[in-house]
């Protein structure tokens, strides 16, 4: 009789008949490896997500900053990639990263951000 394999160690696998794995390590470690393939592009934006949160919440101690964004874009942050917007009624739209949001604006003819905090008077809430 021919022993079955692990596909991820090369081990022996042992027990049931039906069993993959010689252990629910290597079951992760598959689990895992095929997550990087297949969800390549989730897991992208995911991490830009948490990076542009991270920043943002780093310069908006205050609740209310300005600064230039490319201070910004050296620390990684990509505004491209943010969770949802509001609009103010002057029209102006904030672009927000869960609680964290940034309005680009340009100030004495030049290009900066103004970073917020979401706020009750925005609605319900970020997501």
């Amino acid at each position: 009789m021919m022993t079955k394999k692990c596909p991820v160690c090369e081990s022996p696998i042992k027990g049931r008949s039906d069993k993959k794995f010689c252990s629910n390590k290597c079951k992760s470690i598959q689990q895992y490896e095929r997550r990087q393939t297949t969800e390549a592009f989730f897991l992208k934006v995911e991490r830009q997500l948490k990076t542009n949160r991270k920043i943002l919440k780093r310069y908006n101690r205050s609740g209310f900053t300005t600064i230039r964004p490319t201070e910004l874009t050296a620390q990684g942050f990509d505004a491209r990639f943010s969770t949802h917007q509001w609009q103010n009624k002057k029209g102006d739209t904030y672009h927000f990263v869960y609680e964290y949001g940034f309005l680009p604006t340009q100030q004495n003819g030049k290009y900066k951000y103004v970073l917020v905090t979401w706020q009750p008077y925005m609605g319900q809430g970020p997501i």
